[in-house]
């Protein structure tokens, strides 16, 4: 028993163990992508379909099994249409990969930046000043600056706070920032498609939740009624945050270990370093 176990062992070739690596680690972001949405529930039905295909040809029911055979081969259109934001999501996280990062380095010094906003939110918190603010990270937002009115200007509390003064001009929507700048105010945003969203939550919040399930930016909201603060990403809404926990937040989206490697010569240098 134990041979023969070896001499299969012995079969197995360096193409079938990257082969099978590969398999698993496609399983596992498919895994990853479905858990916690929608799509979970879709993923059943469909697999509930096939055991009721096969049952059906198994005990010769023809007519059930003519319809469930026809459902099956227009189901992959029917996948592509239903899964499209995941599908989409899925392509812009292979996007934003690692190699990616490498041969596009980031070099943004992003601390001054996230000192004026925490101190621009602790601003408008105090005076129960309504804000929506999208932190721009990998996904670029273009689609959505262009419906707001494009600033490019520097990352200062005093201007975050100037532009959410009610009945001012640019209070009415998002402000994106990106690249330490802030790109543009009085955006529009997406609404949230989910249903398992608090009836209290209004439509600044919905806004929040939605960008973040299209792309990998950060949501900041400040309510108008209760003055809280709340963040957003990945679709995952946390409420009523302290600024020590917001400022922490945005370090960790925006100064990341991926963040240090300045172009591919420290990447190389930092490989040496750990063989040593």
């Amino acid at each position: 028993m134990f041979e023969y176990i070896m001499q299969n062992l012995a079969m197995i070739r360096i193409r079938d163990i990257i082969d099978i690596a590969v398999v698993a680690f496609l399983i596992y972001k498919g895994v990853k992508l479905v858990r916690e949405t929608r799509a979970v529930q879709i993923i059943t039905g469909i697999c509930v379909l096939i055991v009721a295909t096969q049952l059906s040809g198994w005990f010769k029911l023809n007519a059930i099994n003519f319809i469930l055979v026809n459902t099956m081969e227009v189901g992959l259109v029917a996948l592509l249409v239903v899964f499209q934001p995941e599908l989409r999501k899925a392509l812009e996280k292979v996007g934003r990969s690692t190699f990616k990062r490498i041969l596009v380095p980031q070099d943004t010094n992003y601390d001054s930046a996230i000192i004026e906003i925490v101190q621009a939110v602790s601003n408008l918190r105090s005076t129960k000043t309504g804000a929506l603010i999208i932190i721009e990270r990998q996904t670029k937002l273009g689609d959505i600056i262009k419906t707001g009115v494009a600033l490019n200007s520097e990352i200062t509390s005093e201007l975050l706070v100037n532009i959410f003064v009610p009945n001012t001009p640019l209070h009415d929507g998002a402000v994106i920032i990106g690249e330490n700048k802030i790109k543009a105010a009085a955006c529009f945003l997406p609404l949230t498609q989910a249903t398992n969203i608090s009836q209290e939550l209004g439509t600044r919040h919905r806004a929040a939740i939605g960008v973040t399930e299209i792309a990998d930016c950060l949501s900041i909201v400040v309510s108008e009624e209760t003055g809280r603060v709340s963040v957003c990403q990945d679709g995952m809404l946390h409420r009523n945050i302290s600024l020590t926990d917001l400022e922490t937040k945005l370090k960790d989206v925006l100064i990341t270990p991926e963040n240090e490697i300045k172009n591919p010569k420290d990447l190389l240098k930092d490989l040496v370093v750990r063989k040593k």
